[in-house]
């Protein structure tokens, strides 16, 4: 089947008659409002007692564009400007930020230590001032950092040499990366001197400003990998609790070394079997023909059914640890992208949609729905919403008002359209040609070396000399 694009679909109508058509359900409304009365107007009351003054969320969004030593450049403060212009009230992360060396995604990922912390406090700090120049007040913006390591994904000091580091052998991960056997699995000690690390990070967060560090669980970084460590021996592998044991070994040195320091967990909440390019590009399951995969958090055997009853489980557990603010997103942008950031049109090392990816933000919308219901007691936010294009406003309002999640997150919608959520709390018109209509440029570009953006949208990036040799890495893919 050959998949309608968004901005071929004209009305509300022929949008709703598409979903109909591929069997996916969305929650729409038809009619937007605007106003302080409007559901992605409403705040957002914290146990701390804090107000988030609306329900839009800016996710983390990396650039790919720190200096060596791991300090933002030009580029990383216009985008996180972009954040603060956005209108969004809470501001999820930023961006991911390896708490050491060795674990940064590529040379250029940002780092916190001592050296950088006043240029972090900067970023912040230029971030309120202009939301406080555009909306009057800051007094209800939470911004939070989110903290990394990068595990398996690991590119510390050039993009074309991975350093990773892992906590098992996985078949077909191993595999893409060309580990054998005796390539070391990080050990028990390794990873208690990592936990100290985080809580050091997690204190200089607190000095650069920050309300929230994120524990970053999510996409198949380190923190992600433990929640499938199910063949690992020791502590850190095997049952639930033993797979969950670093992120409560971080809860507990954070509140015992920085209080006052709220956490919250961005969190691959399902997470299905590595896929590769089959037959025409179309994207197919990389795995044994038995089709027992073990390895997929919040997967049934099979690896391509979702199964709550772990994630479910996760919940509980952030729930007893007092940690309310959590963010749902799905699988990895390395091995199983179209369920984690839908699009329809795939970065240069991936593959064809194996469904239309309307379904990939309906599955996220109702596991998220799924979780709310378990644990009404947590702030959720959701996330996969970009694809939505015209019609993300519609859906987004539906969710809040039914109560399918607490927050509508936005991540390569912001890139192109960082306006977008003041302008639809204003009741404006959506500015149809800077909406984000996933070309995925902005992986694209980083997997290849350069700096992340919008280059088909945003002219400080086409503009770029990275715009130009983008241009000729396409051509020649």
């Amino acid at each position: 089947m050959k998949y309608r694009r968004i901005a071929s679909l004209k009305t509300l109508a022929e949008f709703q008659n598409y979903l109909q058509e591929l069997g996916v359900p969305l929650p729409l409304e038809a009619e937007l409002e605007s106003g302080a009365a409007a559901p992605l107007a409403q705040p957002c009351v914290l146990q701390n007692g804090f107000t988030i003054g609306n329900r839009f969320c800016i996710l983390p969004m990396e650039g790919w564009d720190g200096t060596a030593d791991g300090r933002p450049t030009a580029a990383t403060q216009r985008r996180w400007q972009h954040f603060g212009l956005s209108g969004a009230k809470l501001i999820w992360g930023g961006e991911a930020v390896a708490v050491r060396h060795d674990g940064r995604a590529n040379p250029n990922q940002l780092l916190i230590n001592e050296k950088n912390l006043r240029a972090l406090a900067e970023l912040r700090a230029a971030l309120m001032a202009v939301h406080e120049r555009e909306y009057r007040t800051s007094s209800d913006l939470l911004v939070g950092l989110q903290l990394t390591h990068s595990g398996r994904y690991s590119k510390p000091n050039r993009n074309d040499r991975p350093e990773p580091q892992i906590l098992y052998h996985h078949p077909v991960l191993d595999r893409r990366l060309r580990l054998d056997a005796s390539h070391l699995v990080m050990s028990d000690d390794a990873i208690a001197r990592l936990v100290d690390d985080f809580v050091a990070a997690a204190k200089l967060a607190q000095a650069a400003g920050f309300a929230f560090v994120d524990l970053k669980h999510c996409h198949g970084y380190l923190g992600h990998e433990f929640l499938s460590a199910v063949n690992r021996p020791g502590r850190y592998g095997g049952s639930f609790e033993n797979r969950t044991r670093f992120l409560r070994e971080l809860v507990a040195g954070i509140r015992a070394n920085v209080p006052g320091m709220e956490i919250g967990v961005r969190v691959s909440i399902f997470d299905f079997v590595p896929y590769r390019a089959g037959a025409e590009g179309v994207g197919e399951p990389d795995q044994p023909a038995e089709g027992d995969s073990p390895f997929a958090f919040g997967a049934d055997r099979s690896g391509l059914r979702i199964d709550l009853t772990e994630p479910r489980a996760f919940l509980d557990l952030l729930a007893n640890l007092q940690i309310e603010l959590v963010c749902v997103t799905a699988g990895s942008p390395y091995y199983n992208p179209h369920i984690q950031r839908p699009a329809l049109f795939p970065p240069s090392d991936g593959y064809l949609p194996p469904e239309d990816p309307l379904a990939g933000v309906a599955r996220q919308i109702a596991v998220t729905a799924q979780l709310k219901q378990h644990r009404p007691d947590l702030i959720l936010v959701g996330s996969g919403y970009t694809y939505l294009q015209e019609w993300l406003p519609h859906v987004a309002q539906a969710v809040v008002r039914n109560g399918q999640a607490d927050f509508v997150g936005l991540g390569r919608m912001v890139l192109s359209y960082p306006e977008l959520p003041a302008d639809v709390l204003a009741g404006k018109p959506l500015q149809r040609k800077r909406l984000c209509r996933t070309f995925s440029d902005c992986t694209t570009a980083p997997r290849n070396g350069l700096i992340s953006g919008c280059y088909p949208l945003d002219e400080f990036y086409k503009l770029r000399p990275e715009g130009e040799e983008l241009l000729k890495i396409k051509g020649k893919t």
